[in-house]
C-alpha cells in the first residue's frame, strides 16, 4: 500500500524478504526457531524468578544478571514472534508504524545489553579487586543508579536512531532484504542521502561499543592482575570462575555486533549480516542463562533449593527408589 505524496510515492507499509526465499526451507525452520524461542522463555524467566525468590542471590552481580535477563526476554520477543509468524506467512508485511517502533525497541534493548555488560565487568573488578569495599562501593543506591543511566543511556540512542532512519524518504522500493526493521536495510531503500545516518550510526553504536569493550577490558586488566597475584590455587579458581560466564556472553554479543556494523564495506553482504543478526537475536538470548546457570555454583544450588521446596526433586528421588 502505498500513498501519493508530490512528485515521490511515499511508504506507509514495508515488505521483508525473510530469513530465506527456499519454501522448503521455511517450516524446519519455524520449527527450529520456536524451539529455541521457547527455551529463551522458559531459561530467562527463571532465572528472573529465581533471583527474585532466593535471598542468596540478593547481591550486585544477580541484581545485574535479572536485568540482562529480562533485557534478553525482551530483546528476542520484540523480533522473534514476527520471524515466526513470517515463516508461515505468504505475505511478509510489517506497517509503517510497526517497523518504526521494532526498529526502537531493537535499539534500544541492543543498548541495554551492551551497557550491562560493561556494568557486570565493573562489578566483578570491584568484587575481585576491593572484596572488603563490595558491599559499600556497589551499594543498592550505586546499583539503582547504574541501571537508571543504562536504560537513560539506551532511550536517546534509540531515539536518536529511530528518528533519524525515519526521516528519511522512502522511494525506490518498500522491500526490505532482511527478516526486521534494522538500519543498514532501511538506508537502503532511502532516496534520501543517508551520508549523515551512516555518521550517526557509527558514532554512536561505536561510543557506546568502545565504552562497553572498554570498561570491560580495563576491569579484566585489573582483575588478571590480582588473581595472578593470589597465592591459593583455590582461590584463583574461585576468581576465574566467577569470570567464566560473563567473558563467555561478553565473547559471543560484542563479537557479533563488531561483525555486524565494523567490518570493511568491502566484505559487506546481506545474506551474512541476516546469519549474524538471528545469531544475536534469536540465539545469544538463549546461551545467556544457560551459561551463568551451567558455570555458576551458586545460580545451581539455589535452582536445586527451589525445586526441592516445590517438591519434584524429592519425588524425582522417591521415583528412582
Amino acid at each position: 500500500m502505498k500513498m501519493d505524496k508530490g512528485n515521490h510515492t511515499a511508504i506507509n507499509e514495508f515488505i521483508l524478504l525473510g530469513i530465506t526465499d527456499n519454501p522448503q526451507m521455511q517450516l524446519p525452520l519455524f520449527v527450529l526457531f520456536l524451539f529455541v524461542y521457547v527455551i529463551t522463555v522458559i531459561c530467562n524467566l527463571g532465572m528472573i524468578v529465581l533471583i527474585c525468590a532466593e535471598s542468596n542471590l540478593h547481591n550486585p552481580m544477580y541484581f545485574f544478571l535479572g536485568h540482562l535477563s529480562l533485557v534478553d526476554l525482551c530483546y528476542s520477543s520484540v523480533i522473534t514472534p514476527k520471524i515466526l509468524a513470517d515463516l508461515l506467512a505468504e505475505s511478509k508485511r510489517i506497517s509503517y508504524n510497526a517497523c518504526a517502533t521494532q526498529l526502537y525497541l531493537f535499539s534500544f534493548l541492543a543498548d541495554m545489553e551492551g551497557i550491562l555488560l560493561g556494568v557486570m565487568a565493573y562489578d566483578r573488578y570491584v568484587a575481585i579487586c576491593n572484596p572488603l569495599l563490595y558491599t559499600v562501593i556497589m551499594s543498592k543506591k550505586v546499583c539503582k543508579h547504574l541501571i537508571i543511566v543504562a536504560y537513560i543511556v539506551g532511550t536517546v540512542d534509540a531515539i536518536v536512531h529511530t528518528s533519524c532512519t525515519f526521516r528519511l524518504t522512502f522511494c525506490n522500493s518498500n522491500v526490505i532484504n532482511h527478516f526486521f526493521c534494522d538500519v543498514p536495510p532501511l538506508l537502503e531503500l532511502s532516496c534520501s542521502d543517508t551520508s549523515v545516518n551512516e555518521i550517526v550510526m557509527f558514532i554512536f553504536i561505536g561510543y557506546i561499543e568502545a565504552g562497553s569493550i572498554g570498561m570491560t577490558l580495563v576491569s579484566y586488566v585489573y582483575i588478571l592482575n590480582t588473581i595472578m597475584r593470589m597465592h591459593s590455587a583455590e582461590s584463583r579458581g574461585k576468581a576465574f570462575s566467577t569470570c567464566a560466564s560473563h567473558l563467555t556472553t561478553v565473547g559471543l554479543y560484542h563479537g557479533t555486533v563488531l561483525f555486524m556494523y565494523f567490518r570493511p564495506s568491502s566484505s559487506y553482504s546481506m545474506e551474512q549480516d541476516k546469519w549474524a543478526s538471528v545469531f544475536y537475536i534469536v540465539v545469544i538470548p538463549m546461551l545467556n542463562p544457560l551459561i551463568y546457570s551451567l558455570r555458576n555454583k551458586d545460580v545451581k544450588q539455589a535452582l536445586i533449593k527451589v525445586l526441592g521446596h516445590t517438591g519434584l526433586i524429592k519425588r524425582k528421588d522417591a521415583a528412582s527408589k
